[in-house]
């Protein structure tokens, strides 16, 4: 009793002091209700109705009948789905390292303090706010057979013909992941400008003293410390690579290039979901597909993170 009272003396001098007046037990879940509906609304609930989905053979137009994982089977068996994925995975295994490594080596070169550097600050942060699909039409003028980088290779005669870049489906691909990792570098610059701005002065400086040069105190120094940044950079490039359309799009055209040799999963998933005769089923599968090759190196990447912490 002693110690209600207490505490009751406690709650009218807080009310007192700050004007705040107590409220029953579900006051928080009330300011939390707003957000919790959005996020079922947009986030929970889409992804479970494309679980559901993809158990049935539900078109555009029409409802499904439950079909269990006839849609899965038939995705590990359709040659487009592999294509697909093939060319994802190769976006990722070639994109991530180019994102991890190119913006550490910006950051630390714009990070020199020198008249001007801040013009270039902006310009490599440029691409990043820049419209995708202006940045796409760009690139497909400088890339096409009577583009900027052909015309200039014939002048110099380095080639006999202009390169396929958007005519091939291999070099489409490598067409896309040239604009994707220029889109992303000023981008990622700035998070390993955060993490630099924490790597010890002192620390650099005694190891200058010591006679380590820029190189060495680079890799001894300065990348041990803003590996935690780098790990994060590759998570976060890595799901990224794996959503990528745009870049494909707008560079191959709507059939992803020619055969659709340069389909990746996002691509794929477009192609046979919309439509008059847009199997939302089978899409629905090769979605959640896509959802657990993504949650494959989400959590590689946050084991290795843990396996840094220790």
């Amino acid at each position: 009793m002693r110690h209600r009272r207490r505490s009751r003396k406690a709650k009218t001098a807080m009310e007192a002091d700050t004007g705040l007046v107590h409220r029953t037990w579900w006051t928080p879940y009330l300011f939390l209700a707003p957000g919790l509906l959005m996020v079922t609304l947009f986030s929970l609930w889409p992804f479970v109705n494309t679980v559901i989905l993809s158990l049935t053979d539900s078109r555009i137009l029409r409802g499904g009948t439950f079909v269990g994982f006839d849609n899965y089977t038939r995705a590990f068996a359709d040659p487009d789905f592999w294509v697909a994925t093939g060319n994802s995975v190769l976006y990722l295994v070639v994109v991530v390292p180019c994102l991890v490594f190119l913006p550490l080596a910006l950051a630390v070169l714009v990070q020199t303090k020198v008249p001007g550097i801040g013009f270039f600050r902006s310009a490599f942060y440029t691409p990043v706010i820049a419209s995708a699909v202006v940045v796409g039409l760009i690139w497909q003028w400088v890339l096409r057979s009577d583009g900027l980088v052909n015309t200039v290779f014939l002048k110099l005669r380095l080639v006999s013909e202009p390169v396929p870049f958007l005519t091939d489906s291999t070099m489409l691909l490598v067409s896309a992941m040239i604009v994707t990792v220029w889109k992303g570098l000023g981008y990622y610059m700035v998070f390993y400008l955060a993490a630099l701005g924490n790597v010890s002065a002192s620390l650099l400086e005694a190891a200058a003293l010591d006679g380590a040069g820029p190189v060495r105190r680079f890799f001894s120094i300065t990348v041990p410390q803003v590996k935690p940044m780098m790990l994060l950079v590759g998570t976060l490039s890595a799901i990224s690579a794996l959503r990528v359309f745009t870049e494909i799009y707008i560079l191959g055209g709507e059939s992803g290039g020619p055969g659709g040799g340069a389909r990746t999963l996002p691509f794929l998933i477009r192609q046979v979901g919309l439509g008059f005769s847009g199997e939302t089923g089978y899409a629905s599968a090769i979605s959640i597909l896509l959802f657990l090759l993504t949650l494959v190196f989400s959590l590689l990447g946050r084991r290795l993170s843990k396996g840094d912490e220790r």
